[in-house]
């Protein structure tokens, strides 16, 4: 018997606690935070907190988002599997001091061109 989970509604809008479900309908556990690059208006995945800790959902795994539930493409064993999320500080950081470095680098070559 499939799960009622109601309309499928936008990643953006999808509310921390929801269920999540394998794609056998065994319940995952619950969405944590929705992570997605805001910039570019890109759905990364989710994280899904779980009776083993915190997994991380890649994008392509999440089959549908919908008003009270989440099912996945995968089934509850293999998203026991999945690995525990990244921290969102050392990415941060990662990309700041690659931000800095490019900056650098881009006025350095713009010196270069305005000397010749």
């Amino acid at each position: 018997m499939p799960i009622d989970d109601g309309h499928a509604i936008s990643y953006k809008v999808l509310r921390r606690g929801t269920p999540v479900y394998g794609s056998d309908g065994v319940q995952v556990g619950t969405v944590r935070r929705v992570q997605d690059n805001a910039r570019e208006n890109i759905f990364d995945g989710i994280v899904v907190d779980t009776a083993k800790g915190r997994r991380f959902v890649d994008a392509p795994e999440v089959a549908r988002v919908a008003e009270r539930g989440v099912t996945l493409s995968i089934t509850s064993v293999a998203a026991a599997e999945l690995p525990e999320p990244r921290s969102l500080t050392a990415e941060r950081v990662a990309m700041s001091t690659s931000a800095r470095r490019f900056k650098r680098f881009s006025q350095r070559m713009r010196d270069r061109w305005d000397r010749r």
